[in-house]
């Protein structure tokens, strides 16, 4: 062999030798991304994120528009009434019974009981002022009552049965 063969053979040989060096590199670096980049996403992510960027309408038209409109409207009124306090009952026994008997039984809180004593001023201010402070709430001289008694389910429906009916059984 020649000089300049040797030659040529030592700085390919260098050459390769660097060409090999920098794909280990690029191995190793390429390694350490994959472990510092963050997983994928899982399944259960994916269907939460897509439902919170859903749409919120619908497009219904012709024939199986209205069908599908008509079952998008039943499905929300079921909702909306699985979501009414106490199955959405304008019963004024039964919402007394399971919510303001806590209070109006024992006075606590300066609540008044069902005696006709505690409730004559309070009737002489009229129902609407009941109401209204049923509704709303209230803060007296003689104690407190929470916003629709503390029950923010309840409907105004729902608040002028049970306060009906707590004026028609005073005692």
């Amino acid at each position: 062999m020649r000089n300049y063969d040797l030659v040529f053979l030592k700085h390919f040989s260098m050459v390769i030798g660097f060409l090999v060096l920098v794909t280990l590199g690029l191995i190793l670096f390429a390694r350490h991304l994959h472990h510092a980049l963050p997983p994928e996403v899982s399944p259960t992510a994916k269907q939460q994120t897509e439902a919170r960027i859903a749409p919120v309408g619908a497009v219904y038209a012709g024939a199986t528009g209205a069908a599908a409109q008509a079952a998008a409207q039943a499905a929300a009124l079921a909702s909306a009434s699985a979501n009414a306090a106490y199955g959405g009952t304008t019963d004024g026994k039964v919402i007394f019974d399971n919510l303001c008997t806590a209070c109006h039984t024992s006075g606590t809180g300066g609540a008044p009981t069902l005696d006709k004593a505690h409730w004559n001023a309070r009737i002489a201010q009229g129902t609407e002022t009941l109401y209204k402070h049923a509704i709303e709430g209230f803060t007296g001289n003689a104690g407190i009552m929470p916003p629709k008694g503390g029950n923010p389910a309840l409907t105004e429906e729902q608040i002028h049965a049970t306060v009906d009916w707590m004026i028609g059984n005073l005692k």
